[in-house]
């Protein structure tokens, strides 16, 4: 069965790399430029994975985070940022806090978060 992630990320080159990047590999890519939209499409698809952007109009990273953790208590989440008014670890942070399993700083290690998913569905994080 093919896995799939949703990208939730208001820059399109980012979802577009990513998207590039997981299908290469034989995931399939759902993508959302906010965090409503992201939401809507989770609701309608069965998805193994999100990557959630931190800082987005309309409906930010923690907000979307927190929802989806509502809907879907054992979802997998990665949050991504390149910072905002303060700093992007202590966004990153508070993302983990909030349900993220990984974090990334923006820009962002492609090679290094690939390895990091693919371990993820062959075996659960380490906490």
């Amino acid at each position: 069965m093919t896995r799939q992630i949703l990208v939730i990320d208001d820059e399109k080159p980012i979802r577009t790399i990513l998207r590039k990047l997981f299908q290469k590999q034989g995931y399939k890519v759902l993508e959302a430029n906010n965090g409503n939209m992201g939401i809507q499409i989770f609701k309608k698809n069965r998805v193994d994975l999100v990557i959630v952007d931190l800082i987005m109009p309309e409906k930010d990273g923690i907000e979307t985070i927190l929802e989806l953790k509502c809907l879907d208590p054992d979802i997998k989440i990665i949050a991504i940022s390149g910072g905002g008014i303060i700093q992007p670890d202590l966004y990153l942070k508070l993302a983990k806090k909030f349900g993220a399993i990984y974090s990334f700083q923006k820009p962002i290690k492609v090679d290094k978060m690939l390895i990091l998913v693919n371990d993820l569905f062959i075996s659960p994080p380490a906490s």
